[in-house]
């Protein structure tokens, strides 16, 4: 089969056992051929060991309920209001994060009258603006209020899964932002700023997360 014709014991001692394997038995071991193909239905890969259950709330109303964590060796990083610092809180000890719309307002779109000027002009048109200030409540009862950005990442998990043990085909990490401000478009609305209004955590807040999707599933299936 691959042609060789020398088949003195000096020639095979310098093959690799691959190789040798092979060109003696025809066969080719396991860890060379290629990767088995991905079962979609089959078990679930391990989660990450930071990963806590909760749920996502959004502004408009919407439930993400699942595993939360942040970016790997990240904390929350968020201006102390009371003590004038920047504080990091791992994510472990929180109990729940609240935003809340600081301000809101309408900003104008400005240009240039002319390309050598300096003066500006309003064009007529504007845009949604806000500012957000967001509260951490502690697993101890303690609070933190002030400005606070990041990254929060969710492992959607819900209460009917394709089978117990089971991963859903398509349940793919989702990404959230924590923001101190935001701006739309121009011509949008302030409901189009779509914000991360709550998080909770812990086994009871997952169960009540997947109550509440599963009642808008409901509601969205009856309409």
């Amino acid at each position: 089969m691959f042609g060789v014709t020398d088949r003195s014991p000096r020639f095979f001692a310098g093959l690799p056992a691959v190789l040798l394997l092979a060109l003696t038995t025809g066969a080719v071991p396991a860890s060379a051929a290629d990767p088995p193909p991905i079962n979609p239905f089959g078990p679930a890969p391990p989660v990450r060991d930071d990963a806590l259950p909760g749920y996502i709330e959004l502004s408009n109303g919407k439930v993400h309920p699942g595993l939360i964590y942040l970016t790997r060796d990240k904390r929350l990083q968020i201006l102390d209001e009371k003590l004038q610092r920047q504080r990091e809180v791992p994510l472990r000890a929180a109990k729940q994060i609240e935003c809340r719309v600081k301000q809101e307002w309408m900003e104008k779109e400005w240009k240039f009258k002319e390309l050598a000027s300096d003066e500006k002009m309003f064009t007529g048109r504007t845009y949604p603006a806000r500012e957000y200030l967001h509260r951490i409540t502690l697993r101890d009862g303690r609070t933190i209020t002030g400005p606070l950005s990041g990254v929060v990442y969710l492992k959607p998990q819900d209460a009917t899964p394709s089978r117990p043990g089971v991963q859903r085909p398509g349940a793919k990490e989702e990404r959230f932002l924590l923001q101190k401000r935001s701006k739309g478009k121009i011509g949008e609305k302030f409901e189009s700023l779509v914000y991360v209004k709550w998080i909770k955590l812990g086994d009871e807040a997952l169960a009540e997360g997947r109550k509440k999707a599963a009642a808008q599933r409901a509601r969205k299936g009856d309409s």
